[in-house]
């Protein structure tokens, strides 16, 4: 049976502090999190100073929580908030998913990745998490180092995508470890809540979250770093294309009117941001009976090739409606990394990618 988060709380709550207090209203617990009977939690002090002298409210608040029934096992790292007075360093970061944007202080690259490529539709619906998964996975298959950003905080899709559900970890409180899957590395903002529960957030949550995953995540070495984002034109992808060096933005969109048209206004929203759209992907594009080998384009053919050709960027390629591409998505293991012919689509357009220099 899992611990429960309450009772850990209360029990936190009885551990007092030099000064009065205790570690609950002083509201230094961070990233509490269970797993079945092992607890972990970073407990944040005010400054390196202050830290030094809290080795025994550590060790209390650990045998505090040890005390409770379910608990098997108790990890507690502690920090410091602020830097050393002799210091003149920016504070680190904590582990707090959501907080408010730092100050804008202009594009910053990402450590270890050399481009970042956007994956963006105008509306919902079209598939372009399906894509990125998948184009992140072909693209690793060829060799490259590739990372996945799960950007879509309301809807974030690439856990069951990519069959990851551990939480990441965190040696010192402050970093984030990101996860593996398929040759990937990958985070998603899916990994650090509750997956039943809705987020909640006004943009400045929304651009500090994005911050973080960005910049507190240890990506490693990487030659592209994928960025699933969510529909729309909205804080996210502001954020995004002003506080990181994006390489440039692929646009998914399916071949009728409705989606070009939110799709046009996302490629315009880019051209606003200064960020270029290195190519346009037709997804759904058509769809071939498993029993009769039939052809139908249920959503119309051809049109994103047209307005590609229209606006004078790259067609990138066409992809299928396809059952089992829904399946594997779902199975958590992507079409991209089997010998299915739907894996074929996106490895193609990982090879023109990769062409190309984009990626």
């Amino acid at each position: 049976m899992a611990a429960d988060l309450e009772k850990i709380r209360q029990v936190l709550s009885t551990v007092s502090l030099p000064g009065g207090g205790n570690l609950v209203t002083r509201d230094m617990v961070r990233a509490l999190a269970v797993d079945g009977g092992s607890v972990r939690f970073v407990i944040e002090s005010e400054s390196p100073e202050a830290a030094a002298q809290m080795e025994p409210v550590r060790a209390a608040a650990q045998s505090a929580v040890e005390s409770l029934p379910d608990v098997e096992r108790v990890s507690v790292v502690l920090t410091a908030h602020g830097p050393a007075a002799s210091q003149q360093k920016a504070p680190p970061p904590d582990l707090k998913i959501g907080r408010h944007p730092t100050p804008d202080q202009g594009p910053k690259k990402v450590s270890g990745v050399d481009r970042i490529l956007a994956i963006a539709s105008g509306k919902g619906g079209v598939g372009k998490s399906t894509v990125s998964s998948n184009l992140a996975v072909a693209l690793a298959r060829q060799g490259r180092r590739v990372g996945l950003l799960d950007a879509d905080i309301y809807g974030p899709s690439q856990p069951r995508m990519m069959g990851v559900s551990k939480r990441p970890g965190s040696p010192d409180g402050q970093t984030i470890i990101p996860l593996q899957a398929h040759g990937v590395t990958m985070m998603s903002i899916g990994l650090m809540m509750d997956p039943a529960q809705a987020v909640v957030w006004r943009g400045p949550m929304l651009m500090g979250a994005l911050q973080q995953m960005l910049g507190q995540v240890q990506w490693g070495r990487l030659d592209v770093l994928i960025v699933d984002l969510p529909p729309g034109t909205g804080d996210v992808q502001l954020t995004l294309c002003q506080r990181s060096h994006v390489t440039g933005a692929i646009v998914v969109s399916t071949p009728q009117d409705v989606a070009l048209l939110d799709a046009r206004k996302a490629i315009d929203m880019f051209g606003k941001l200064k960020t270029p759209v290195l190519g346009l992907i037709e997804n759904m594009s058509t769809y071939v009976c498993p029993r009769c080998g039939h052809e139908e384009h249920i959503f119309g053919h051809g049109g994103v090739r047209a307005e590609a050709e229209k606006i004078g960027v790259p067609f990138l390629g066409e992809l299928p409606l396809s059952l089992d591409v829904r399946i594997a998505g779902d199975g958590g293991t992507p079409i991209a990394a089997g010998a299915a012919p739907e894996a074929g689509a996106y490895a193609d357009i990982a090879a023109r990618l990769v062409a190309g220099g984009m990626a």
